[in-house]
């Protein structure tokens, strides 16, 4: 057991650091302290504000009573993946440990932290009263453009310049920075972060495998038949629901291994990605239609 816990110690901050490094999206986490466990294991609470606006003033009477209203708005973490991988004692020793070591942090790498992004930028761009438009944008004067028309439209709906993040191609990205103008660098310099995201992640909408059904053993996920290629994403952070509630690296030592002479290692993930219903402006989205 003493074993056991040495190489927990040693594999569990390098997922944590993996993740931080892999995940695109990591920067959206919100504040931990901003939801708090639900009722039920995969709930949170979101405390949730409203008011009502200005009256007249009265010399006489003064000020007309308003209300305050301060509800709290369950919402169902809506991710929730996992994989249990065995790596026999054998292969790992003649290996000096590399395929177990090299396991853990590829998977987080290369599977799980593309998934993610493309799950919550999927979540977000198919989100009810999000701004979606569509385009094809041929030259950088074209994506400057679009980028324009989405900044304006968040200011229109005064949502706050403050946070917001600029998610886009590396093809359209590349548009822009071969133009090298005065108003390229304008317009980009609007944003908190940007953010290059392989098409591989940016669909309007992805289906992902159960890893049991039949053509879906290898899990993952890939492009929903009725998917948009998205070719950038405007979020404003404030407006987006993302935390990870429960994420569980574990790992078995072959002495407590019942089943085999094998180490194992599972991973899960049961997290929320959605928008704040009266936040709907801070997403904007840009995608390709055809």
């Amino acid at each position: 057991m003493a074993n056991s816990i040495t190489l927990a110690q040693q594999f569990v901050p390098i997922l944590d650091e993996i993740y931080k490094n892999a995940s695109l999206t990591a920067k959206l986490d919100g504040a931990a302290d901003l939801a708090r466990q639900g009722a039920n294991a995969n709930e949170l609470i979101i405390p949730k504000l409203d008011m009502q606006g200005l009256a007249n003033y009265s010399r006489n009477s003064g000020y007309v009573s308003g209300d305050v209203t301060l509800t709290n708005e369950t919402v169902k973490c809506n991710f929730d993946r996992g994989r249990m991988f065995t790596v026999d004692a054998m292969d790992n020793q003649e290996t000096a440990g590399i395929a177990f070591g090299r396991l853990s942090s590829e998977f987080i790498r290369t599977k799980v932290a593309p998934e993610l992004d493309a799950f919550r930028f999927a979540t977000y761009a198919s989100t009810p009263g999000v701004t979606s438009v569509s385009g094809a944008l041929s030259d950088g004067a074209a994506v400057i453009a679009a980028i324009r028309a989405g900044v304006t439209k968040m200011d229109e709906d005064e949502v706050p310049q403050e946070d917001r993040y600029l998610y886009i191609t590396p093809t359209l990205y590349g548009l822009i920075q071969d133009m090298d103008t005065t108003k390229s660098r304008e317009v980009m310099s609007l944003f908190a972060s940007i953010t290059k995201v392989p098409q591989t992640r940016f669909y309007t909408k992805i289906q992902q495998n159960d890893g049991t059904t039949g053509g879906q053993e290898a899990g993952g996920y890939a492009k929903a038949s009725d998917g948009k290629n998205i070719n950038f994403m405007i979020v404003h952070k404030p407006a987006l629901i993302q935390f990870d509630k429960h994420v569980v690296p574990k790992i078995i030592d072959p002495s407590v291994n019942q089943d085999a002479d094998a180490w194992k290692f599972g991973y899960r993930n049961v997290s929320i990605a959605d928008v704040y219903e009266n936040k709907t402006a801070g997403v904007y989205v840009n995608f390709t239609a055809a």
